[in-house]
């Protein structure tokens, strides 16, 4: 039978399944009790599924209300099927289907706005979190705080509170106002987002629009905020590809049912949290989350190891012009960059982390996995926000030591040669990229151009980087990667 005439994914079909395909714990029995901004797969495959399992073993009714910044056709979608999806792990020996039932209800940002911001001022929420990627907090490069200008915060700062507000940093400093104004029990809110201190980011740029604000009480809910909101730092990590039409066609015959939402992860999944919650919280831990003091070590190896990787990867493949990051790894020359690369950026991983050259054998088996087909051009969307965060930071401390470092100049060759194409991934600074281009000057003088669009005025004038750069670009424009 053709999965398109398949009974829809909904609540009705779900005793129809096997058991080992429903979810874990009941949908009906769960209530919201977290908000989170961000509807996109990565939420779906690895916090839902923490929740769904803290609130079967737990027997706490931990539910979601998912809310999508922009996307209406996925709220759409995830509400004709009762908020149910499935997920699939791409496991080397086969593949492995099951509804998840954590998420019980999905709105859209504007559109809702009231209902959104009814939820949030809810007593009966106590954590909201957030997977919005990097672009999502606009965040002024030269300071780290809220870029004030950037046209859509200042059109949220002119439109106070209304329901026009169109990021999720003013959606989430209003409510939150709303919420200390109204006297409402304490929150945690967490960024899931790869940035390293991503909580203290996301605090500040909540503290900077509330101080932005025109609002006369903005005083009183700075105050507030310190006392009853914590932005607790997270490390998350679960390999999340795009899901292909053959990858939905194949949950599809696995489920019987045809569900319009599935997505497909990696088996390995980990979320390192700070504990430095002030609110009740699922029992994350019950399904192997880590709390901690503080995830600075684990975060930092995250960042520059797994992403750092998974970047140099993405660019470098692309321009030997492979597609996914198995096909990069069955290269000659794959594993040997990223054992290379964890190697060079070991030297700057604080104590009490993962050991790096463990770390690194479990990115080779991770990335090598046959089953998983990662897109390259998908990781490689929006590197001048995400490069910033993965090479930069050590590359300026292993330069500033005297330590020389071939690889992440290899890296950062690849990521430049990819601004300079016709299908140059996905980008907030795709404009200001491509300007670098356009003038006919020496390639050290694009790199040095370059990095001054990614903030980096320091590296910039670094000759003996830009010259080392621009060095790798002729082998690369003709898809040779060279160590």
């Amino acid at each position: 039978m053709s999965t398109d005439t398949l009974p829809r994914l909904d609540r009705a079909a779900l005793p129809r399944l096997a058991p080992e395909l429903r979810p874990v714990v009941a949908p009906a029995e769960l209530r919201t009790c977290i908000v989170h901004f961000g509807l996109g797969a990565f939420h779906r495959a690895h916090q839902a599924v923490f929740t769904e399992h803290a609130a079967a073993r737990s027997g706490e009714p931990w539910g979601i209300a998912a809310v999508a910044p922009r996307s209406t056709g996925t709220v759409r979608e995830l509400r004709s099927q009762d908020c149910l999806y499935s997920l699939t792990e791409h496991h080397p020996d086969g593949d492995r289907t099951r509804v998840v039932g954590a998420v019980v209800g999905a709105l859209a940002m504007g559109p809702e706005a009231a209902a959104v911001d009814a939820l949030l001022t809810d007593p009966e929420v106590t954590v909201v979190t957030l997977t919005v990627t990097e672009k999502g907090y606009h965040r002024c490069p030269s300071t780290g705080g809220l870029d004030t200008l950037a046209g859509p915060v200042a059109a949220d700062l002119a439109a106070s509170s209304d329901g026009q507000l169109t990021t999720v940093v003013g959606r989430l400093a209003a409510a939150l106002a709303a919420r200390m104004r109204a006297g409402a029990p304490p929150v945690s809110v967490v960024s899931c987002d790869n940035m390293a201190d991503n909580g203290a980011v996301l605090g500040r740029v909540v503290h900077d629009f509330v101080r932005a604000s025109a609002w006369p009480d903005r005083a009183r809910i700075l105050d507030r905020l310190t006392e009853s909101v914590s932005f607790p730092a997270t490390v998350v990590d679960r390999i999340v590809p795009a899901t292909s039409e053959a990858g939905r066609a194949a949950a599809n015959a696995a489920l019987g049912v045809r569900d319009a939402l599935p997505v497909t992860g990696e088996p390995y999944r980990q979320w390192v949290l700070e504990d430095s919650f002030v609110a009740p919280r699922p029992r994350w831990e019950l399904d192997g989350a880590l709390f901690v003091p503080d995830v600075t070590p684990y975060q930092l190896t995250k960042l520059r190891l797994l992403n750092g990787s998974h970047s140099a990867l993405a660019y470098l493949g692309t321009a030997a012009g492979l597609t996914t990051i198995a096909e990069t790894m069955a290269t000659g020359w794959g594993e040997r960059l990223v054992r290379a690369l964890c190697a060079e950026i070991a030297p700057t991983l604080p104590a009490g982390g993962p050991d790096p050259a463990a770390y690194a054998d479990d990115l080779v088996v991770r990335f090598r996995n046959p089953s998983m087909h990662h897109r390259l051009r998908q990781i490689a969307s929006d590197g001048s926000l995400k490069i910033t965060e993965r090479w930069l930071p050590a590359l300026r401390e292993l330069r500033a030591r005297g330590t020389s470092t071939p690889v992440l100049e290899l890296a950062l060759a690849a990521w430049a040669h990819s601004t300079s194409t016709a299908d140059a991934p996905a980008d907030p600074a795709t404009e200001a990229l491509a300007a670098c281009w356009r003038p006919a000057t020496r390639p050290a003088t694009t790199v040095r151009a370059l990095l001054r669009v990614l903030g980096a005025a320091d590296l910039a004038d670094d000759d003996r980087l830009t010259a080392a750069v621009a060095n790798r670009l002729p082998a690369l424009r003709t898809g040779v990667v060279e160590f």
